[in-house]
């Protein structure tokens, strides 16, 4: 691979704002995004709030760890807006009219029928260290220094002007002045391992991997990502090497992969059963219809799911899933002999080849000694077998139905793949 310079980017959220919680900073999720696709690396996003030290303070920290700060917010006229003095004043320079900048402003108002104040007169008022770049949008200019072997780029908070200024002028600005790599992510989704336990099965093939391919967990629930990021001069070259590295660990962990980069696991559940041509159906107690709705967000569901039941009370598991009144009474609802009758009659009901249940004590109040809350048994009947898992998770609720969600779905697509331990 042949060698290259890898180039790093900081972004500065600037705006008390943010800090209390009135508005949400999508700005720096997109601008990650945007320079992901140039080969830029973000090391590292922060918010600031308005204040001078705090905003010096950020200024000098990033400009030792990047080679691109992209700061938002903090471009107006009053005097809280406070990104457009203290870039002057760390860059030792005066702030002066920019006759350019004063005629947008003015024909950005005249347009709205508006008249130029004094005060919006200041956002012509720009640094003499920075370039001057259009906002035809809004009233606060980009400004871009190149300062301190640095690239520094100012930008207004509303996020349609930034997103503006980023494409149609930070962006190809950028691309002028740094040769940059290519960066090729490819995401393993796995399910039903633990993230420690996963680290443990892969650790010599993570080791092996050469320096240019960066490993990094994603955990989420009852789930874990590994993204394998490639850098390098050529795309061609970084694919065909991520590939090849993702067919050497997929022995180590091909029953816990269920799809790749952005695919779900209700999205690769449906594709399975597409290609198998089969079907299923569900009998939710404990998740109460949360499976099924999971199953028909995917477009083209109806292929394959043929429905389900929630019968939450055992009046119901007994009277449409003919679990019996004696099996409720010694074993209870919440037991391996229950999700066995209440899987496979579901599954006779709506002539399905996969019938599923659920049953467990979502919390937080119901355990006790022998079933504490986060107790669930799951099933999976297919014709002439059926699987069984008895789950121990939390005292959230939410929590307990969406990893039993998880386990459900997982354990049907051990079934459809012949893999169920």
């Amino acid at each position: 691979m042949a060698p290259y310079k890898e180039v790093r980017a900081e972004i500065l959220s600037i705006g008390d704002e943010i800090l209390y919680g009135q508005i949400v900073d999508t700005n720096s999720h997109w601008i990650s995004q945007e320079l992901d696709k140039i080969g830029v690396r973000v090391v590292r996003r922060s918010t600031i709030g308005d204040n001078r030290e705090s905003i010096l303070e950020a200024f000098g920290n990033a400009e030792k760890r990047a080679d691109i700060i992209l700061m938002t917010g903090g471009l107006g006229p009053t005097n809280d807006d406070l990104t457009k003095p203290l870039l002057a004043e760390y860059f030792n320079c005066e702030i002066a009219l920019v006759p350019e900048a004063l005629e947008a402003v003015r024909n950005f108002f005249e347009k709205r029928g508006r008249e130029l104040t004094p005060l919006n007169r200041l956002q012509a008022h720009l640094p003499t260290k920075c370039t001057y770049i259009p906002n035809e949008l809004g009233t606060a200019p980009g400004m871009w220094f190149h300062e301190k072997g640095k690239i520094w780029m100012s930008m207004p908070g509303v996020p349609h002007e930034m997103k503006k200024l980023m494409s149609d002028h930070v962006i190809p600005k950028i691309k002028e002045v740094f040769p940059l790599p290519h960066i090729y992510h490819k995401v393993i989704k796995t399910v039903g391992i633990g993230e420690s336990w996963l680290s443990e099965l892969i650790k010599d093939w993570e080791n092996k991997l050469p320096n240019h391919i960066k490993l990094a967990y994603l955990p989420s629930l009852g789930q874990v990502k590994l993204r394998l990021t490639g850098f390098g001069d050529d795309m061609n070259s970084l694919e065909d090497e991520v590939e090849k590295e993702i067919q050497k660990v997929k022995p180590l962990i091909d029953k816990y992969i269920y799809g790749y980069n952005k695919e779900t696991l209700e999205e690769a559940v449906g594709r399975l059963l597409k290609l198998n041509k089969k079907k299923v159906a569900f009998a939710e107690s404990c998740t109460g219809g949360y499976i099924s709705h999971l199953i028909t967000t995917i477009p083209g569901s109806s292929d394959y799911f043929q429905g389900g039941l929630i019968p939450y009370h055992n009046v119901f598991k007994n009277r449409l899933l003919e679990v019996d009144d004696k099996i409720l009474k010694e074993k209870g609802a919440v037991s391996e002999e229950t999700v066995v009758l209440m899987a496979e009659n579901v599954r006779k009901m709506f002539d399905a080849d996969f019938g599923l249940a659920s049953s467990g004590i979502a919390g937080p109040g119901g355990g006790w000694a022998e079933k504490p809350v986060g107790t669930v048994w799951i099933a999976c009947a297919q014709k002439g077998k059926t699987f069984t898992k008895k789950l121990q998770l939390t005292q959230d609720r939410l929590l307990n139905i969406q990893l039993t969600g998880v386990a459900v779905l997982n354990m049907l697509r051990q079934s459809i793949e012949g893999k169920t331990e």
